[in-house]
């Protein structure tokens, strides 16, 4: 997915300001220039898209930055657009093989077994909460 972002140039005592005008309060700032505003904004729209996903919120399309830069708020900002990994939304299952030393297996299923889990179960749930 594409989403555009807004970036209000910064100076050597202001930091460039980043708003993802599609994903509401999703916002960043880097102090070393329009590069890494844009880095900082991809990992801001990723966060955003994680927690949205954890309260089962709904998350927006990205627009046109055509459609976009009517905003009188952004006049003068440079206007790019942040790649997200679309894997990001797919709560598709997938079969995947791991190898772990059997010592490592038998810790995981012990823990696994505590929590009521079962081993996927417990390692899908460590991965989202850790």
């Amino acid at each position: 997915m594409r989403y555009p972002i807004v970036i209000e140039p910064g100076d050597h005592a202001q930091a460039w300001g980043v708003v993802v005008p599609d994903l509401p309060g999703c916002f960043s700032a880097a102090d070393d220039g329009i590069d890494a505003a844009m880095v900082n904004a991809k990992e801001a729209i990723e966060l955003w898209i994680e927690a949205a996903l954890d309260n089962n919120d709904k998350i927006p399309l990205p627009s046109t930055i055509a459609d976009l830069q009517s905003n009188l708020d952004y006049q003068g900002w440079v206007w790019a657009i942040v790649e997200i990994d679309p894997a990001l939304f797919d709560d598709t299952i997938e079969r995947v093989n791991i190898t772990l030393p059997r010592r490592v297996l038998a810790r995981l299923d012990t823990k696994a077994k505590a929590a009521g889990k079962n081993r996927s179960a417990f390692i899908a749930h460590m991965a989202l909460t850790q």
